[in-house]
């Protein structure tokens, strides 16, 4: 059964096996803490080592010659597996009321998506382990002051560690993609809680990221009925130097002041 990558799936099928059972025993190694919720399993090159260990998992697939793939030469796998979108999962239908570990050779084109889900679904997700461009896992993990900080970046560093675990180099792919690949592990923090309101957080991280060249001051002051306030020499760092802490600090003091607009209504 000859399978060729498509591009509207965003794939590129892992060929390194010893870099494949690599990542494939840090999902195993959590096995017996977590089931484990593979996206994106393709050939199976990391779906193989998960089945072969017996391990508690299921791998979501939204390609069906995918699916049948993997029925063809894993005789037995297809209790595991599940033809959907991630996209549109409800985790319940998976594993009711269970954390488990997000883990897989991610689909490039929707990698970020896959990693605001899991930051919607915090508290059901303890562990990430993933294959992402190499631009994306930096942005993720990038800390204040680099250039790689952002939305994304502050978004999932509000409830997840997270270091690259290996770097890959697109001769480990077939087909070979245009750019460099990294494997992160996110680790949920000991506490995730943020200690501020959610939405309001997330409407302010965007908003001045959207206008990342600006001060502060600028991008907020529709929100704050109080131009004395955004004196405060602290309003004139841009959002590239705010810490997490930082955002949440800046969060509180908006939402106890009186501001005009909630942002995003």
């Amino acid at each position: 059964m000859n399978i060729r990558a498509k591009k509207s799936y965003g794939q590129h099928f892992l060929i390194n096996e010893s870099l494949a059972q690599s990542i494939a025993s840090e999902a195993i190694d959590l096995s017996s803490m977590y089931p484990v919720l593979e996206i994106g399993p393709g050939k199976g090159v990391l779906t193989k080592y998960l089945f072969e260990k017996m391990i508690r998992f299921n791998s979501v697939e939204s390609d069906i010659d995918m699916i049948e793939y993997l029925h063809a030469h894993y005789p037995g796998i297809d209790i595991h597996l599940i033809y959907k979108d991630f996209l549109k999962l409800s985790f319940n239908d998976i594993f009711p009321e269970e954390q488990f570990v997000l883990f897989g050779n991610f689909p490039y084109n929707i990698s970020s998506q896959i990693i605001f889900k899991m930051i919607e679904n915090y508290k059901r997700v303890p562990v990430l382990i993933g294959m992402f461009q190499k631009e994306v896992a930096e942005r993720i993990v990038a800390q204040p002051g680099n250039k790689d900080y952002g939305i994304l970046s502050v978004l999932t560093q509000a409830h997840y560690d997270g270091k690259i675990i290996y770097k890959v180099k697109p001769g480990s792919f077939s087909p070979p993609p245009k750019v460099d690949s990294s494997v992160i592990r996110l680790e949920r923090k000991e506490n995730p809680e943020i200690g501020c309101n959610g939405k309001l957080f997330k409407s302010i991280v965007k908003i001045t990221f959207n206008q990342r060249r600006k001060m502060i001051r600028n991008t907020i002051k529709g929100m704050v009925n109080d131009s004395e306030f955004l004196q405060n020499e602290f309003f004139n760092l841009r959002p590239e130097q705010l810490s997490v802490e930082d955002f949440v600090y800046l969060t509180n003091i908006i939402e106890q002041k009186t501001y005009k607009n909630e942002p995003g209504r």
